[in-house]
């Protein structure tokens, strides 16, 4: 996606890239970024919140939502930290015909984006939102510092979002290979394979869901971004929910990503045809 952007605005000096970083590597990994040609970076699981921790100026957002989802590197090597999660899932939450204005919401996981997506609905005017979680303890801290309402299992509601990492294609890199961020500049480094976390018959039960209760949601979002359907989304259609894909949030919150690092204004058409090659978008 954003490789292709650079190639249509003619900045072939340009190369966005995966790296694998492990969790104790994280902070003198990123740090070392700027001077190596990097001028910004995409952090995902598990990091967004020691992104945040390490960044010498941090948003407003990011800062309300205590996780940061893009880094940008300056010349003087200060790290600024935003959260483009939010404003992503906000903006492609438009394409949800029909949605309440001021939806119930359900949002799965405690992590960096449900994080985001907790604050984001409710900075959007969602009339309720509730977290769950495998760990009950992290939905309750989540819910108590952001004002949502954790919940034991999983309740009905207008809005479904999953923000966990079920269901997710994931680096092969580390122990339990989900240790990744993606960098953006000039230096070349090489990823690795992908594949799915989840097994399609596994994928409801780790989110706390039967097929059944899928039903009892009209409107579904799956953060997770992937070639194919994931597990939730699938049970969503045949209940005939109305669906996001993950690939359409990706594309929102990469385009504010590559804006705040390139000064250029993000080619969307040509980004969406990229992310279209993945398989998630018609």
């Amino acid at each position: 996606m954003h490789n292709a952007a650079l190639q249509a605005l003619g900045m072939e000096d340009w190369r966005y890239q995966a790296l694998p970083v492990p969790e104790e590597l994280f902070a003198e990994t990123t740090r070392a970024l700027g001077q190596a040609g990097f001028v910004g970076a995409n952090v995902t699981i598990p990091h967004k919140q020691a992104a945040l921790a390490l960044a010498d100026r941090v948003s407003d957002a990011a800062r309300a939502i205590g996780a940061a989802n893009t880094l940008t590197f300056a010349s003087d090597g200060t790290i600024a930290a935003e959260n483009t999660d939010a404003p992503g899932l906000i903006a492609a939450l438009k394409q949800l015909v029909g949605l309440p204005a001021h939806p119930s919401a359900l949002v799965l996981g405690a992590g960096g984006s449900a994080r985001a997506a907790v604050w984001a609905l409710r900075e959007a005017g969602a009339r309720e939102v509730s977290v769950w979680n495998r760990t009950p303890e992290r939905a309750a801290a989540l819910a108590r510092e952001l004002g949502a309402r954790a919940v034991s299992e999983p309740e009905r509601a207008e809005l479904l979002v999953n923000c966990t990492s079920v269901g997710l294609i994931r680096g092969l890199e580390g122990p339990d290979r989900s240790r990744e961020t993606r960098a953006f500049g000039a230096n070349p480094r090489f990823g690795h394979p992908l594949e799915r976390s989840a097994s399609e018959p596994e994928g409801l039960n780790q989110l706390g869901l039967t097929f059944d209760q899928v039903g009892e949601y009209p409107y579904v979002v799956d953060m997770v971004y992937r070639s194919g359907v994931t597990p939730l989304l699938a049970a969503a259609r045949e209940h005939d929910a109305c669906t996001l894909d993950g690939l359409e949030i990706l594309l929102a919150q990469g385009a504010l990503s590559f804006e705040l690092w390139t000064g250029r204004q993000a080619p969307l058409e040509v980004m969406r045809r990229a992310v279209g090659d993945l398989g998630g978008l018609d």
